[in-house]
């Protein structure tokens, strides 16, 4: 297939080129783009990455899975940024392990929402790079449905790319995809630097955790890019990025 040979060879995609992939719709494991992401040093802009996936075509919706924290206030925040900027969010409680850390697993309805919606869009854009969902990538391909995989080269598995009809190498997007203040998601944190303006903390319009100067009494805050709300999550980065509900079906 010309598409994947493409995909494969060159390792880029242009989020600007048009495409005849028909109706789209995208499932991103929150989770494993959050580590992957952070494995490379990076911060993903989630209302960026929506706009390269989605490029020029008619998006159905985009779902976007992760665990939950009821008592993290802050991932609450960047969920409900997530809501109003593009995306479905589809949570799971995080249940505690004895070696203490917090995890939720959302392949089953990854992967059960893929293959029910499999009638209603053309192409499918699955952002993990988990091999686990390979099998059900191969079983939506069989319906006729065009199978898109996006993923950092480093943390997507050869096998998941293999049966994808496209691989879009997200190393070769940062630019695109990434926040535009900070190149690495280490930055604050390395630097240990909390600087505070007006003495507010709270959510810019942007969904952004920065600091921010009003003369008006604005919102400000600063927190190391890679904390995290929970013990294991992209669950939740302290620092949220845009993502509205995309209408209903």
């Amino acid at each position: 297939m010309s598409a994947i040979d493409s995909g494969r060879s060159s390792g880029s995609f242009s989020p600007h080129s048009t495409s005849s992939r028909g109706r789209i719709a995208i499932f991103i494991d929150g989770n494993n783009l959050f580590h992957a992401a952070r494995s490379v040093g990076v911060e993903i802009d989630y209302a960026k990455l929506l706009n390269v996936l989605r490029g020029e075509d008619m998006l159905l919706r985009a779902f976007f899975y992760t665990g939950v924290d009821q008592q993290a206030e802050r991932q609450q925040g960047f969920l409900l940024w997530m809501r109003r900027n593009g995306y479905r969010v589809v949570e799971k409680e995080l249940k505690m392990f004895p070696d203490g850390t917090k995890k939720a697993n959302l392949d089953v309805e990854i992967a059960v929402d893929m293959l029910s919606l499999a009638d209603k869009y053309d192409t499918a854009i699955l952002v993990s790079g988990d091999e686990d969902f390979a099998y059900a990538v191969n079983a939506i391909a069989y319906k006729g449905v065009r199978v898109e995989v996006a993923g950092f080269r480093s943390n997507t598995s050869p096998r998941l790319i293999d049966v994808a009809d496209r691989f879009m190498e997200l190393d070769a997007l940062i630019g695109d995809i990434c926040k535009a203040d900070r190149a690495t998601g280490s930055l604050h944190a390395a630097s240990g630097t909390h600087r505070r303006e007006n003495g507010q903390q709270g959510l810019r319009s942007s969904g952004d955790w920065s600091v921010v100067h009003s003369d008006r009494g604005g919102l400000g805050t600063s927190n190391p890019a890679n904390e995290a709300v929970t013990v294991d999550g992209p669950t939740l980065p302290a620092d949220p990025s845009p993502i509205s509900d995309a209408g209903a079906l």
